[in-house]
């Protein structure tokens, strides 16, 4: 990557961290929890949500070794007990951050399908784009960076929604889980959560993330380019 791409790759991530916890503090003031929206967190400003390592240290040591642009933010308050239905509840509240990443996702590949259709070169360039090592190829303009950001949008936003929509606590697929099962099978399944990072780390470690993650990525580049 070159440092335009890395740039470019960082601004996507954030703005896609920022609806995600966002979209949470939402859906949580809509179920009659005002907590996140009390503490400004129901807010598309990025600074409200930034955390130190998961939103900048993590991220830039990606993309610095090659590796796709990924982190997190500060999660999102929410006070069970103000829900009007607690574990009802809170199933839409885990489910609305992933599904406000992969609404900006498809969003992106429609307007990347559009641009192609009307500007047909971009796809050209888009390829040389990845060919090249997701390095920008020379005669760089303003729509084929307008593509290239879009192409980020899809791809970034489709790995944060997969990668939560894992059912380990402390990751929303947990909440949404928790909220589809038996009250008895739930409590035993909460019992998993003060392992849950460590399970995310070793799935991370066995290359799980990849065996998930590659098949969506070829996915979205066949979309894009054919």
């Amino acid at each position: 990557m070159d440092i335009l791409s890395i740039v470019l790759s960082l601004f996507v991530l954030l703005f896609a961290i920022t609806i995600h916890e966002a979209s949470h503090g939402w859906a949580a003031l809509k179920m009659g929890d005002p907590t996140a929206y009390a503490l400004g967190r129901v807010s598309l400003n990025p600074i409200v949500h930034i955390d130190l390592f998961g939103t900048i240290i993590m991220p830039v040591l990606l993309v610095l070794i090659g590796a796709p642009a990924f982190g997190w933010a500060k999660p999102v308050p929410v006070n069970p007990y103000n829900l009007r239905n607690p574990r009802r509840d809170n199933l839409w509240v885990s489910l609305a951050g992933p599904a406000s990443n992969l609404s900006v996702a498809l969003a992106a590949l429609v307007l990347i399908r559009i641009l192609r259709a009307v500007f047909p070169g971009i796809t050209q360039f888009l390829r040389g784009f990845l060919m090249a090592g997701y390095r920008l190829p020379p005669g760089f303009y303003p729509l084929e960076g307008l593509s290239l950001v879009l192409f980020y949008a899809v791809l970034i936003n489709a790995y944060l929604a997969v990668f939560n929509l894992i059912p380990v606590p402390p990751l929303d697929g947990s909440g949404i889980l928790s909220g589809l099962l038996s009250d008895r099978a739930a409590a035993a399944y909460d019992r998993i959560r003060p392992f849950g990072f460590l399970i995310v780390i070793v799935l991370i470690s066995f290359g799980f993330l990849n065996i998930i993650m590659q098949p969506i990525e070829l996915f979205i580049k066949v979309f894009v380019f054919f």
